[in-house]
């Protein structure tokens, strides 16, 4: 296997050098197909088109949830060694966006956040405590009694407002901590149905996060809410419809999901072939639950009982819905389970997610136009993934680490550690993949590309962290030149607000000054 692995290396020698381009170098330039390839760069720069127009008729937001800067590297590693490259040379499609920043993740009360305070910020333009949702640091964790008065307005509630079409899609529960705060209000983020608020909050009639969603008293409603987390939306004592001897949650009796259809044009669907069928010229509201909780990983998706579109078909049936008007829309799409795949200490099913996230991207941009469509790439939080241990260019990135010998050229066999072992590229500060013995294992005879393979971590945890770092934020389209340097993660929504002329700069009447946030 060793000597078939370095010779996979070797192959790709002759893609590993750039195509030469002529530009009539200064002759003080070093003579290379990297200098080629920079000023390529310089020249394509100096011809970009990208719109300097402040105002947007259309915004997608695209949360990649705990993608990293290292998960974006590695994500576009393996998508490019899945094209037949070396991987390194690769670009994922929102990588082409004219303008981006990084931005600090940190919450009112954590240096390291979880995903409820991180898309708060994003979507109300400020920070708050770790576990609530679109509610300020005032509000007491838990605490029903302390949210009157501390709400935060949302981005997607000042859109229904104002008459926008409003979506958001998941691959999570769609009442789970990053969507739930696009409409929900709550001190709590588990508060997903009334079977999980405490005593005192159901005695007082508090609603939880899915009754929130169908209870939402902005504009018309949201038009799309397409994800998993059917289980949320059901009653107790109702038959799930895929999964035979499943209920629903709910104890209160209500079954939201026809409350939903109840709505005239609004259309409920927990299928593949029932997504299919939906008509986007006849529906004005629709709500698809594909799973009782989280859909599927993209690299399990296939193998669903009932079928699951992908992550790229649920942005093209979204946007699809919401373009019908002509106010515009405010959609939210999230790669929910690149965050559940690190957690699990399992890099290929993270990396397979962040890449079907790349691909719903590129959908969005092919069905909008840049001149008027606002489009952000980010992530809320980063996790504890490291891409390490000096491999060769093109070396298999979920692989083990083969290097350079002391002459620059492949080395013959695995990188070995100071015991001898071989040891992967992909691995993790901490989580369950630490092999609890005094000594690493032997991973010469593993499949470290197979599909549920643990990364190794170097401490002991149920479950891998988030971290601490910065995150990308990437932007094309209205108002994205305004994005420059380091900023605060509340930066992604004055860039949306400001695009779609909601602090107060757009002087049609529809839109009405919200405050002086510029």
């Amino acid at each position: 296997m060793n000597k078939m692995r370095r010779l996979g290396i070797i192959a790709l020698g002759s893609a590993l050098a750039l195509p030469a381009v002529s530009y009539g170098a200064h002759e003080l330039l070093n003579d290379s197909p990297w200098t080629d390839e920079g000023l390529k760069a310089i020249r394509a720069a100096q011809k970009l088109q990208y719109t300097t127009k402040e105002r947007a008729k259309n915004v997608i937001l695209f949360v990649g949830d705990g993608m990293g800067v290292s998960t974006i590297t590695a994500a576009r590693i393996l998508d490019g060694q899945r094209k037949g490259q070396p991987g390194e040379e690769n670009k994922l499609s929102y990588e082409n966006f004219p303008h981006l920043s990084l931005v600090k993740t940190y919450s009112v009360n954590q240096q390291t956040p979880d995903s409820a305070p991180t898309m708060t910020a994003i979507i109300t333009g400020v920070k708050t405590k770790d576990g609530i949702l679109s509610i300020n640091e005032n509000v007491v964790r838990g605490d029903h009694t302390t949210v009157a008065g501390n709400e935060l307005t949302t981005l997607l509630e000042i859109a229904e407002d104002q008459g926008l079409a409003t979506g958001i899609v998941s691959t999570a529960r769609i009442t789970h901590a990053t969507p739930a705060a696009t409409y929900a209000h709550s001190p709590e983020r588990d508060w997903e149905s009334d079977a999980e608020l405490n005593a005192a909050a159901k005695a007082a009639d508090f609603p939880d996060i899915a009754r929130q969603l169908i209870e939402f008293k902005h504009g018309d409603g949201l038009e799309v809410a397409l994800g998993g987390g059917r289980e949320y939306f059901l009653p107790n004592t109702v038959n799930d419809p895929e999964d035979s001897g499943a209920t629903g949650r709910r104890k209160d009796g209500r079954n939201l999901t026809t409350e939903w259809s109840a709505r005239e044009g609004s259309s409920f669907v927990w299928n593949k072939a029932q997504f299919d069928a939906v008509d986007p010229a006849t529906t004005k509201h629709l709500l698809g639950l594909f799973e009782r909780s989280h859909m599927e990983y993209e690299a399990d998706r296939a193998k669903d009982t009932a079928g699951e579109p992908s992550l790229a078909e649920l942005t093209a049936k979204a946007i699809d819905v919401l373009s019908k008007g002509d106010k515009g829309f405010f959609l939210m799409v999230e790669g929910g389970r690149i965050d559940h795949a690190h957690h699990a200490g399992n890099a290929r099913r993270a990396l397979e997610d962040a890449i079907a996230l790349a691909d719903a991207v590129k959908v969005a941009t092919d069905k909008t136009r840049e001149s008027d469509t606002q489009i952000l790439v980010t992530a809320d939080h980063s996790h504890v993934f490291t891409i390490a241990g000096y491999p060769a260019r093109g070396n298999d990135i979920l692989g083990k680490v083969i290097t350079l010998d002391s002459k620059g050229e492949i080395a013959e066999g695995y990188a070995l550690d100071g015991k001898g072992k071989p040891y992967t590229t992909l691995g993790y500060a901490n989580g369950p993949g630490y092999r609890g013995t005094a000594e690493r294992p032997d991973l010469t005879a593993v499949d470290t590309e197979a599909l549920d393979f643990l990364q190794e971590a170097a401490v002991p945890l149920s479950a891998e962290t988030h971290a601490g770092e910065d995150v990308a934020l990437y932007a094309r389209g209205p108002s994205s030149h305004l994005l420059q340097g380091g900023q605060e993660q509340t930066i992604s929504f004055y860039l949306m607000a400001h695009a779609l002329g909601f602090d107060g700069s757009r002087k049609q009447p529809i839109w009405n000054r919200i405050g002086d946030w510029f």
